[in-house]
């Protein structure tokens, strides 16, 4: 049977966990249709879902339709959650993108449909709630056009919107084409303009063809109508997903390459690795290598992902994703098989943005927090925890207030354990100040030998780390100098002001390696005590995150909004008047505007609109930052450095 991979995607509240439910229910998967205000939706399964009715994770359906396979992933709609949408974004083929008649574009929808179209994702979008009070076609569609920087071709016509009673036709089909959208298509391939121009009659199927190529290519979005709530344009939706969203390709025949997206765990069969097959096979007994790993396992179940239960298929092929139990190595992202041309990049949607200290209520559950952490990264790789043991400190990496209370919730619901997140700090990151040497002799105690000198300069911002070598072979083999390398990110991890280093130029300008006394462990050992010699001699600016913001409101908020702005350290650009109101852009430190939205909500009655999202880091006075001491045993330390190194030190 044919396939299709997709995603729903939205702004919170637009209604997609709604639409879900409904196409669960005329696929024949339940009985009835499920309610996210009761509850009862298939796809929040979670405790925490149910009582917030928001999805905080991405929830898997399988259904049939026009005899296609439809794999369905329902994606959480808070920003908060952004990083379980990126990693869905890596395995899907089409998306639906979820946009309400009532409230129009939204915050978050820029973000998602920027990056959809990123990673080149064909997408259907899909106006809900036209039957309810405050509907407004035409505004979203002009906001459409405006702030997502595209007109879509609206296959269906709506009537009476903003009524129970709205009715939906189609335009797009072989009893009815409208000539706008003939044209359209035409104008895209020269046969059919050609036929176009001189008035020659050009069939349906020719030109359906050619709409489902520019689909396809992520050259034309189509749009559909209608109402999650009594099932209204459900079926021409699900429809439009096996016409016009693309089926995955792959060769069952060939080599195994597969993608691992996403971890679970099950009370009985321990980790699942939830996996897209792009190319080959997997079958219950394979061993299969996991090639990011260079380590070989053994598949135990091949599972159906349905939400809160599974079905053991025994095989899986290209082009279909399965959970994999046995394979104990696995993390998100990593690929089984062999690696292949053209997989999708990690796309990010928004970066962590504050780091909190996690503690148990009850100290003697310290190790137990500890575990259920480690186990809760696994599966979000974005919460980025670390262990500090020497502090006997819990800290993770978090979007924001949503996700903290969400993960407070599922720690004490799935492992048992009250928890409290504590001193909440944005997340700053520091940057050489100058160029810099950095030197490190490590050949005591003895056996050990490794020598190097560091150029360290500052880079471009928001280039990252940069690292190269000019040592020569003869002075530094090749197998101490690619450990060097090895190690080079983690040792950038904290800087000589607490956080972790970025935007900067490494250089291994020199170096030597011993016949008898070098190892390569002694170059790991080696590495951060140079680098972090280098930044001492360098120094470090420190770094805030910034935030892009465009804000909407009545022309007598703007002098109010722009004193707030300055105020916050932000900075703004001219402001766009039109009908007595205003759009104004600009950059804000996160710091300084963590709970603005609410500030403007309230000041402007609920009227004024603001978007935010993740810019990049700018410089910051140190005195307006956060300056923090270093976690655990300092390379500058370099005798209890060394003996910990080494695990001499406990």
């Amino acid at each position: 049977m044919p396939i299709r991979n997709i995603a729903i995607l939205a702004h919170a509240d637009a209604g997609k966990t709604s639409i879900t439910e409904q196409m669960l229910f005329l696929g024949g998967v339940t009985k009835q249709v499920g309610s996210v205000d009761n509850g009862t939706a298939q796809t929040d399964f979670l405790p925490v879902e149910k009582e917030r009715g928001i999805s905080v994770r991405s929830a898997h359906a399988v259904f049939s339709w026009k005899n296609t396979v439809i794999n369905l992933i329902d994606t959480p709609g808070h920003v908060d959650f952004s990083a379980d949408v990126e990693r869905i974004i890596r395995v899907i083929d089409g998306a639906i993108l979820v946009i309400s008649a009532v409230e129009g574009v939204q915050a978050h929808t820029e973000a998602l449909w920027s990056t959809l179209k990123r990673a080149g994702i064909p997408v259907i979008v899909f106006v809900n709630k036209v039957d309810r009070v405050g509907s407004d076609i035409e505004r979203a569609l002009e906001e459409m056009k405006k702030e997502l920087n595209f007109i879509p071709l609206c296959l269906q016509e709506c009537f009476d919107e903003g009524d129970s009673d709205v009715q939906i036709e189609s335009c797009w089909g072989e009893l009815q084409m409208r000539e706008s959208i003939i044209e359209t298509v035409a104008a895209t391939k020269e046969s059919l303009l050609e036929h176009y121009l001189d008035g020659d009659a050009i069939s349906f199927p020719e030109l359906d063809q050619q709409l489902k190529e520019l689909i396809h290519s992520a050259e034309s979005t189509p749009l559909l109508f209608g109402s999650a709530k009594f099932g209204l344009g459900i079926e021409q939706l699900m429809a439009a997903v096996v016409d016009y969203l693309p089926a995955p390709a792959g060769n069952p025949d060939n080599p195994l390459c597969a993608l691992v997206y996403g971890i679970e765990y099950d009370k009985i069969m321990g980790k699942t690795a939830l996996v897209r097959v792009l190319e080959g096979r997997i079958t219950k007994r394979d061993v299969i290598k996991n090639a990011s790993r260079n380590i070989e396992e053994k598949v135990t179940q091949v599972r159906k992902i349905l939400q809160g239960k599974y079905e053991d298929i025994g095989t899986v092929v290209a082009g279909n994703i399965a959970g994999l139990c046995g394979i104990s190595s696995a993390r998100v992202g990593d690929v089984m098989g062999l690696e292949i041309a053209g997989m999708k990049p990690v796309i990010r949607i928004q970066q962590p943005l504050l780091v909190v200290q996690v503690r148990a209520k009850n100290e003697k559950e310290y190790p137990a927090l500890a575990a259920a952490l480690q186990e809760l990264a696994e599966e979000d790789p974005a919460l980025e925890f670390e262990w500090f043991r020497e502090e006997a400190e819990l800290q993770m990496k978090l979007m924001g207030w949503i996700q903290m209370e969400v993960l407070e919730k599922i720690l004490l619901d799935r492992f048992s354990i009250a928890a409290r997140f504590e001193n909440p700090t944005v997340i700053y990151k520091e940057t050489p100040s100058k160029a810099a040497e950095g030197f490190v002799r490590y050949w005591m105690p003895k056996p050990c030998w490794a020598i190097l000198k560091f150029l360290i300069e500052p880079g471009e911002r928001g280039r990252g780390i940069h690292y190269s070598s000019l040592a020569g072979v003869n002075d530094v083999l090749q197998k101490y100098q690619n450990e060097v390398e090895r190690s080079i990110e983690g040792s950038l991890k904290q800087g000589i002001k607490g956080w972790e280093v970025t935007d900067l130029k490494i250089t291994l300008i020199e170096g030597e390696d011993h016949e008898i006394h070098s190892r390569p462990g002694d170059f790991a050992i080696a590495t951060p005590m140079g680098i972090m010699d280098g930044l001492v001699n360098a120094g470090t600016t420190l770094l805030e995150p910034l935030l892009r913001f465009r804000i909407q409101a009545k022309e007598e908020l703007l002098g109010t909004i722009t004193s707030d702005i300055t105020r916050m350290r932000g900075s703004f650009e001219s402001p766009l008047m039109q009908n007595g109101r205003f759009v104004l852009s600009g950059l804000l430190p996160v710091a300084t505007s963590l709970d603005y939205p609410v500030k403007l909500s309230s000041r402007s009655g609920g009227k004024a609109r603001i978007s935010t999202h993740f810019h990049g880091y700018g410089e910051c006075p140190d005195e307006l930052g956060v300056i923090r001491p270093y976690k655990g045993i300092s390379p500058l330390d370099t005798a209890k450095y060394i003996l910990k190194a080494r695990k001499a030190l406990q």
